[in-house]
């Protein structure tokens, strides 16, 4: 029986890519999408949400708007210079036809968990702030989720913003915090493995290789984020953030993780920092104390990824 998931959203390039990814594989039943700031204002995540059901041929998904700014921090680093001004590469789609549902993002998660208890995985892909919104209006959801699947952070290795934080923890990081400490089971899947797998200029090329819309669609938006990509390392490649996310709820396999609990850093020159315990010692009462476990991605079978990634989005329309 697929796994019922809600993905988290600020599409973004590499979310489009993680979105089709999950529309195409038979794992896992896309059962809405919400939105967030990132890569992009909400306002455009949720227009680029609405226009990616429509065309993975879903336009019956739900997409409900999110936080429009973080919990505390202020707003800052829309990514427009990595995925373009309209976060889709700059290929600027025609508009959606669809609207948002009536209720903000938090509401619709915590409709669905409580309304499926133990089916729903939540899949965020951006900053945490719609998830710590739910977490407030109501507790119980930690009790009746299945599994808490987030790309962001960075256990082992530096940040993508700066040496400590990456983007989507440090865009809000009171709300990672807070979803990181609720007691919920939460999987990181960070840089320490995202950066590991890289889509090559001829790795993007082939999934239009049989005419797909699909890979067509991959393809073009891809231009724009891996001439960013290659201003930053030299190589003609991509790193394969968020559709990492959707390989581990599809193939949790794929991974080789470790338990422990993290803290995220919320001001000083390591705000955003996912700082783990990885020797899992008693501190006493400290603010280390009674910490939950978080279940975090250090390795990848990249190889074995990108072969999944290439396998659906080639059966993909």
């Amino acid at each position: 029986m697929p796994k019922k998931i809600i993905i988290d959203t600020d599409p973004g390039v590499d979310d489009s890519m993680a979105i089709l990814f999950a529309f195409a594989s038979r794992e896992v039943e896309v059962v809405g999408l919400t939105t967030i700031f990132g890569n992009v204002d909400t306002a455009l995540a949720t227009q680029n949400a609405l226009r990616l059901v429509e065309f993975a041929g879903h336009p019956e998904v739900p997409v409900a708007h999110g936080a429009d700014k973080p919990l505390y921090v202020p707003l800052e680093g829309i990514a427009g210079f990595v995925h373009g001004v309209d976060g889709l590469g700059n290929t600027h789609r025609p508009a959606p036809k669809g609207q948002p549902l009536g209720k903000p993002a938090a509401q619709f998660i915590v409709d669905m968990i409580m309304a499926n208890k133990g089916e729903i995985t939540l899949v965020p892909v951006g900053p945490l702030t719609n998830l710590a919104l739910a977490l407030a209006l109501e507790p119980r959801i930690v009790e009746h989720v299945a599994e808490v699947v987030i790309m962001g952070g960075a256990a082992t290795v530096n940040g993508n913003v700066n040496p400590a934080a990456e983007a989507n923890i440090i865009h809000d990081p009171h709300a990672a915090d807070l979803v990181f400490n609720a007691g919920w089971p939460v999987t990181m899947v960070g840089l320490d493995v995202t950066t590991k797998t890289t889509m090559t200029e001829e790795y993007l090329a082939s999934l239009k290789a049989n005419g797909s819309k699909t890979g067509t669609f991959i393809w073009e938006i891809s231009r724009f984020y891996e001439d960013f990509h290659y201003q930053m390392t030299q190589e003609r490649a991509i790193h394969t953030h968020d559709p990492s996310a959707i390989a581990y709820v599809i193939d949790p396999t794929l991974f080789k993780t470790e338990k422990g609990p993290i803290r995220v850093a919320t001001e000083g020159i390591t705000k955003g920092q996912t700082l783990m315990d990885r020797w899992q010692i008693w501190y006493g009462a400290t603010e280390w104390s009674n910490r939950p476990a978080v279940n975090v991605c250090v390795d990848v079978d990249s190889p074995r990824l990108l072969a999944l990634y290439k396998e659906r989005i080639l059966a993909a329309p």
